[in-house]
């Protein structure tokens, strides 16, 4: 299922590594799975035990405390932790002291299940409760099993120095907001983390500085949904009416709080995930026209093609408004790349729905894209009003047609860079050769070309010579 966090298929389930406190003498183990901003999570929780005694730790065998930080937006996310609680658990039973938790999006749906039933965890966590992680910790030490899964109106973590976990040292991201209220009938994320709240803008431009005080060179600004940033002195986006004359007029909103940090640190490059068509303003756009360091890259879940499917979402969007949207932005920033999150096979489909969704996509031509066949979770407004009555093997075939057309036109786009000179950040060594760079352009495609003299996190010219349907071959200019 399409969650509107981005998934690092290679980071899932890595055991976080900071670096170590030599007064610190115990060792958690936590590997996250999901969305990015699973992982930004898990480098808070990591904050806030390093200063309990916890130092970090890749072996499962030498943890005191194990952590798993879990997803529940598809199955199979799901499917993987239960397996890593049985492989925690069988350690467990060399190490009986060790202590093993859930965090997370799982926390709130599972909790009964975790620690009655299946009796497989000792504390179940979620995502507003981290701060209390010290008090529940005491409680699993003094023999009872642990649980804070209350959603929280005001917790955005705003004043928690996240740890930077496994970063390359050069790209970093920071939470502007948390939770959701866009109730999308799909998808769990307004049950797990609660309503849609942002975090202060000074906390905000606090964290980009303390990275870009540390050499970091591109800064992503997340949130469940970044465009309906609003900062109106604290509380829910939802209690915005209700805020004083003063609050409303000194508010804050999402292309403002762009504008600040592209202002306050040029030398820096900003992207933002997730956006939602129908947060995204036009300032948001003429923004990002007006900075250079702002990527031109905007990744823009669609869901599907057709306003009938859109409408049984519960997307408050339109193809038509989508449309509109996507031609304002090739008007403003012509050379803005864009992405597409997309759902196919969803409760009721038919064949001219799916058809829609092709022509939308023919029409837009993405850059690239997240592909799923619609999953059911329980607990969410489609799992329990909307029959899942699309055969799989009918979801199979037409996420293969969404597939095999997405990667015609991530070919198409990646083409018009070929002959054309573009600035890439080096982000590390290239994958599959140890004697190329690999970096990014503003559109967000990947670039790799041979090493020379120069260094992670430096900016250089690469002129494209050739290209896949994912990355950009050239050399230095």
């Amino acid at each position: 299922m399409g969650s509107e966090k981005v998934i690092d298929e290679k980071k899932q389930g890595q055991a976080l590594l900071t670096v170590d406190k030599p007064e610190n003498n115990k060792k958690l183990f936590i590997e996250s799975y999901g969305c990015q901003m699973n992982l930004n999570d898990s480098e808070i929780v990591a904050s806030i035990l390093s200063k309990q005694g916890y130092n970090t730790t890749h072996l499962l065998e030498e943890a005191d405390l194990v952590l798993v930080n879990t997803c529940s937006i598809r199955e199979k996310a799901e499917q993987t932790v239960r397996k890593r609680l049985e492989k925690y658990n069988a350690v467990k039973k060399i190490n009986p002291a060790m202590k093993v938790g859930v965090l997370g999006c799982m926390a709130e749906r599972l909790k009964a299940k975790f620690l009655e039933e299946e009796k497989i965890v000792d504390l179940v966590v979620g995502p507003d409760a981290y701060r209390d992680l010290p008090n529940l910790l005491q409680e699993v030490n003094e023999g009872r099993d642990a649980v804070n899964v209350i959603l929280s109106k005001e917790e955005t973590y705003g004043d928690v120095s996240p740890v930077r976990l496994n970063s390359n040292g050069v790209s970093a991201f920071v939470s502007i907001t948390r939770g959701c209220d866009n109730m999308c009938t799909f998808c769990v994320v307004p049950f797990t983390r609660g309503r849609e709240r942002s975090r202060d803008p000074k906390s905000i431009l606090d964290e980009i500085q303390q990275l870009v005080d540390t050499n970091y060179k591109e800064v992503t600004l997340l949130g469940q949904n970044v465009d309906s940033y609003l900062w109106y002195g604290g509380g829910l986006k939802k209690d915005f009416k209700n805020a004083s004359e003063i609050a409303k007029a000194t508010a804050i909103n999402f292309a403002q709080l762009l504008d600040l940090a592209a202002t306050k640190f040029p030398k820096t490059r900003f992207r933002f995930s997730t956006s939602n068509p129908q947060d995204m303003s036009l300032d948001v756009i003429h923004i990002m026209a007006k900075h250079d360091n702002i990527c031109k890259y905007i990744h823009l879940p669609v869901q599907s093609g057709s306003t009938s499917v859109l409408e049984r979402m519960n997307r408050k969007h339109t193809r038509e408004e989508y449309i509109t949207l996507i031609k304002n932005i090739r008007n403003i920033i012509p050379d803005c790349a864009i992405s597409q999150d997309m759902i196919t096979g969803f409760c009721g489909e038919t064949e001219e729905e799916h058809q829609e969704t092709l022509s939308l996509m023919e029409f837009v031509k993405y850059d690239f894209g997240f592909m799923f066949a619609y999953s059911e979770r329980p607990g969410t407004p489609a799992g329990k009003n909307m029959e899942d009555d699309v055969p799989n093997e009918v979801k199979k075939r037409r996420l293969n047609d969404i597939i095999q057309l997405q990667q015609k036109h991530s070919l198409y786009r990646t083409k018009q860079f070929v002959g054309k000179t573009v600035e890439v950040l080096i982000e590390g060594t290239s994958k599959k050769s140890d004697s190329h760079w690999k970096g990014r352009n503003s559109q967000n495609v990947v670039v790799v070309f041979p090493k020379g003299n120069e260094k992670v996190g430096d900016f250089v010219n690469i002129y494209v010579e050739d290209c896949t349907s994912a990355t950009l071959i050239g050399k230095k200019i």
